[in-house]
């Protein structure tokens, strides 16, 4: 890991930026356990409305609940969504518990992903699979697919699964991409033809399709829109030439969103254009996003417990660092933040404090990198104020690392944050 990138003292966001319930709620939460994350379910679940509406017919939204699995964001969302995209029996039952919840039933659509299922996690799929569960695997080797397909067989059911291909090449970046570059995800291109026969004759699965995923955090809505339309055009002379029925071409998601002031949104509009005007690919189109629907539905809190000075450095050491909120350093991402005052404070003890300076934002951890931002200029922060730290509804708690040292865990809340 590496310390997210300076800001090279860009200011902080001023405290008007975060909404009034977010701020009531997280000064609430500070004031128990410390830190957590305060999330906006049906502002996620308006976001997922927002951008089924501008694809175009053929495509499928799945939210990708490793994003963020806390159970009242998955009930909204189930409303809101075509299917979860999951990658563990705990995201899958979760997510047919919350669209049993919400549409009565078996439940709705699954997807299940990972580039490494176990023996054990395939049976499960096909447990929940002969139990009436609408779930589809996507199959990342040969070896994996006949782990599925004795899954199938012991269940006595039959299991709908795609190829995940990792692509020779891959026309569009991303701030993560697993797509023509070394890696474990997927069965690189070469081998597909072999993949695909091995998976034809097995027992147990139902060859629907084709899965590349091979981007995350683009912003350019032009170049992804170019990037679906290659997977499409890939698909299907694939299976044209493989005698696959296609009737699923999976694209991942991949839907950045701006962390940095000047960072350009994602062109939704123009990204649901472009998709329209090509022809309709005759077949089911899923897109798995989970960042561009859960970040801006959610918020990480945290309280200041010391101001320090050092060698010329100022350091605001919070509550909880990676272990709540790893994101920032896993990707160096420049996440900002507000200060939130808080005056309470215990008479007669001293409160250090920072004014017109250049902080870096520390957690508790014994570790160095334990940093959630770095020079980030400050009106003023003192011990015992509340950072708050925006777009953290995705890859934010489940993302973390909480059992290090064993301090608290983040707590988790809700709130309309679109009331006044």
């Amino acid at each position: 890991m590496e310390p997210p990138r300076s800001f090279e003292h860009a200011p902080a966001l001023d405290a008007d930026r975060i909404p009034a319930p977010v701020r009531a709620a997280a000064l609430e939460l500070a004031s128990g356990t410390g830190a957590g994350y305060v999330y906006d379910p049906a502002l996620a679940a308006d976001r997922a409305r927002t951008l089924r509406k501008a694809l175009p017919d053929w495509a499928r939204v799945y939210f990708a609940v490793k994003a963020n699995g806390f159970d009242p964001v998955l009930a909204h969302l189930a409303e809101a969504v075509d299917g979860f995209e999951t990658a563990s029996l705990r995201e899958a039952r979760a997510s047919l518990a919350a669209l049993r919840e919400r549409r009565g039933g078996p439940g709705g659509r699954i997807a299940v992903s990972g580039p490494g299922k176990s023996p054990e996690l395939l049976a499960g799929l096909a447990a929940l699979r002969a139990r009436g569960a609408d779930i589809a695997v996507n199959l990342e080797s040969v070896l994996e697919a006949h782990r599925a397909s004795a899954a199938a067989v012991a269940a006595g059911t039959v299991l709908p699964v795609t190829v995940r291909v990792n692509p020779a090449r891959v026309p569009v970046r991303g701030s993560l991409v697993m797509g023509g570059v070394p890696g474990p995800f997927g069965i690189p291109e070469a081998e597909v033809p072999a993949a695909v026969a091995a998976v034809r004759a097995l027992p147990g699965l139902d060859l629907a399709g084709f899965h590349v995923h091979a981007v995350s955090g683009n912003t350019d809505a032009a170049a992804h829109a170019a990037y679906v339309l290659w997977c499409l055009e890939w698909a299907r002379t694939a299976a044209d030439r493989h005698g696959v029925d296609l009737r699923t071409v999976d694209v991942g998601g991949g839907l950045g969103v701006p962390f940095e002031a000047g960072d350009g949104a994602f062109d939704l509009e123009g990204f649901g254009a472009a998709l329209a005007a090509a022809p309709d690919p005759g077949v089911e189109v899923v897109f798995e996003p989970g960042r561009w629907i859960g970040a801006p539905a959610g918020w990480y809190a945290a309280r200041v417990t010391d101001v320090k000075q050092a060698y010329g450095g100022t350091f605001a050491v919070v509550r909880g660092g990676i272990n709540h909120f790893q994101l920032p350093t896993s990707w160096e991402i420049r996440h900002t933040f507000a200060v939130l005052e808080d005056d309470t404070w215990p008479a007669g003890t001293p409160r250090p404090a920072a004014r017109g300076a250049s902080v870096t934002v520390s957690g508790e951890l014994c570790t160095p990198e334990d940093v959630l931002a770095r020079d980030v200029r400050v009106g003023s922060v003192r011990a015992g104020d509340v950072l708050v730290f925006p777009n953290a509804g995705a890859y934010g708690f489940e993302f973390a690392m909480p059992a290090f040292l064993g301090h608290p865990p983040a707590v988790r809340t809700t709130v309309d944050s679109r009331l006044p």
